[in-house]
């Protein structure tokens, strides 16, 4: 890229001529300092501010006439040997590949079966009622599943350690935070019982200071609770939003509620396995610039949501490497979905979004203030046209691929991650 010399001066003696009308400068009245103090105050940023404007400009106009993507920011250097009469520059840039969505004909899709029948609404119900667990007194031996509070004190060749003693420290037993031995020991004990045991930690044990080394435990359980589970009763109904307690209003509503997670997390399969296909028929070269662009933004943020629940970014560390497999899918389908929805047509109309809103509000109290509130924030509703797309390719591909129902069990559906 070449820059005129005498097309610089021009437009800088212009900009400084400009300035000289509303400058202050101590000792002058506006608008009368004189240009040879405005041109040694300013004229080296001035000089800047019009170089980068032209040389950006002359990139745009050459990349324009090129036709030419670019991805990222290109590196631009300036080039020593140039004539008096210009300056030289130099662009290095990476550019978006030319995507061809290839054929998705021999992808095999399988299309999940799954009946919510009774067993499926109990078994829920059941969940509900253990997330509601209340922990009472128990007057017997301690068991998995109950809640114990206790003192230990752990020594190694008679010394203590750091973190080997705790006070009114609460733990579930049988859940498995607690090291074998250590529950073990606890398991059978009674309120107010002390125990000296015996344990060895792991030789890949997380402290390394105590790591395969053999620790002497004094225990004592200073509280047992036993868990107790909500009755199924008016009072539970009312804890699950059923204002009038009905029990067989509340099971009506525990089942839409299952059905309609069912039919969300069939779809998301679904839509897993034709993206996958997608990227599998479709081998793209990646441009460096828009990964790290990418990993960066996941990077920022996981730090974030970390931030939102109260943990220290820096006490989980997290840099844009830790994403980079993640970012490589995420450009690479989203190159893919933006040239197979130009050369399909498949942007989603106002009233396929206006549908997808709409079933989103339907789990909440007020499905219209929900669907206002969507359509008075301009990001969720472009999200929510995002996921309109991406509904659209996935239509696509199960119409080009085959596709075969597949009967599962409704657990292992609800095993799925996400």
């Amino acid at each position: 890229m070449s820059v005129p010399t005498a097309e610089i001066e021009k437009q800088v003696d212009e900009r400084l001529k400009q300035m000289a009308r509303n400058v202050r400068m101590p000792g002058f009245r506006p608008g009368k300092v004189p240009m040879k103090l405005i041109a040694q105050t300013y004229g080296s940023q001035v000089r800047s501010e019009v170089l980068g404007d032209a040389v950006q400009k002359s990139f745009s106009d050459a990349v324009r006439e090129a036709k030419l993507k670019v991805a990222g920011y290109p590196r631009i250097e300036k080039k020593d040997d140039a004539g008096a009469n210009a300056l030289e520059f130099s662009a290095t840039f990476e550019v978006y590949p030319d995507v061809k969505v290839g054929d998705v004909s021999a992808a095999t899709i399988e299309r999940p079966q799954v009946t919510v029948d009774d067993a499926a609404v109990e078994k829920t119900i059941e969940i509900l009622r253990k997330q509601r667990t209340q922990f009472v007194a128990a007057e017997r031996a301690a068991q998995d599943g109950d809640r114990l509070t206790v003192d230990f004190e752990g020594t190694i060749d008679g010394q203590p350690f750091a973190g080997g003693k705790a006070e009114n420290f609460p733990f579930l037993l049988g859940e498995g935070r607690m090291l074998p031995e250590f529950e073990t020991a606890a398991r059978g004990m009674g309120a107010g019982e002390t125990k000296t045991f015996e344990l060895k930690f792991p030789g890949d044990y997380h402290g390394k200071d105590v790591a395969g080394k053999q620790a002497s435990f004094v225990l004592t359980l200073k509280k047992l609770e036993q868990p107790r589970l909500p009755e199924l009763d008016a009072e539970f109904a009312k804890q699950l939003g059923v204002a009038d307690g009905d029990v067989a209003k509340m099971k009506t509503e525990v089942r839409g509620n299952v059905e309609r997670e069912t039919a969300k997390r069939i779809e998301a399969r679904i839509k897993a396995q034709t993206l996958q296909a997608l990227l599998d028929a479709t081998p793209l070269e990646l441009p460096k610039s828009l990964i790290e662009q990418e990993s960066q933004q996941l990077a920022e943020r996981a730090s974030a949501d970390l931030q939102a629940r109260g943990v220290k970014p820096e006490q989980v560390p997290f840099t844009p490497a830790t994403f980079e497999e993640t970012a490589k899918r995420r450009v690479a389908l989203g190159l893919v979905i933006g040239e197979l929805a130009r050369a399909e047509n498949l942007q989603p109309k106002p009233a396929e979004v206006r549908a997808l809103v709409e079933q989103e509000a339907a789990s909440y109290e007020s499905p219209a203030e929900v669907v206002k509130w969507f359509y008075m924030q301009p990001q969720r509703l472009q999200e929510m046209e995002g996921v309109a797309l991406e509904a659209n390719v996935v239509k696509w591909v199960l119409s080009k691929a085959k596709v075969v129902d597949k009967a599962i069990p409704f657990d292992e559906l609800m095993q799925q991650q996400s």
